[in-house]
């Protein structure tokens, strides 16, 4: 009997402890999705090789994420939706294709990956838990940005949607 009260009380805590953010991590709220991360982490990574990434990016006259309406005026309830298909863009298909011959940028790039990669698969519960459903719009606006991306050759896209964190960071941080 002592043994389950000890087993409850050490489950609570960690339950508690799990929904508490750590250091530097701030709970953002997707529909009725909350995920706990460091935008502000990610943003110092990024920011150290924006400059060198986007002065790799050949094309200057498309953007991926800021294509007329791309993420702006996005509904609360296809927030959610939304953050996870472009978190599982950034991991499955930018990330993977972002090398350079600097091995600072690649481990600065690595580190922001790791970041994007426990964040898609808090947005993966939500998702398999029905908490982020997606409305035709979401699906309407990332469809858009996989256009953009795929109209472009694999390593340009990346590079200039690795160059666009900061369009995506400020947009979640503004959910």
């Amino acid at each position: 009997m002592k043994g389950s009260h000890v087993f409850l009380c050490l489950f609570s805590m960690s339950c508690c402890l799990n929904l508490m953010p750590t250091a530097g991590n701030k709970i953002f709220h997707f529909g009725s999705c909350r995920i706990s991360m460091s935008v502000t982490e990610i943003r110092s990574g990024f920011t150290a090789i924006k400059a060198n990434i986007q002065a790799r990016d050949p094309v200057r006259t498309l953007s991926i994420l800021s294509y007329p309406h791309s993420l702006h005026k996005v509904k609360s309830s296809d927030r959610c939706c939304i953050t996870h298909h472009l978190f599982n863009f950034y991991v499955d298909k930018v990330f993977k294709h972002c090398k350079t011959e600097d091995s600072y940028v690649n481990r600065k790039i690595s580190s922001i990956a790791n970041s994007f990669l426990s964040v898609k698969r808090k947005l993966g519960q939500c998702h398999e838990q029905k908490k982020c459903m997606c409305g035709q719009e979401s699906t309407e606006k990332f469809n858009q940005i996989l256009a953009n991306y795929e109209g472009l050759n694999v390593t340009s896209a990346a590079i200039k949607s690795l160059g666009e964190l900061d369009i995506l960071l400020d947009w979640v941080e503004k959910s």
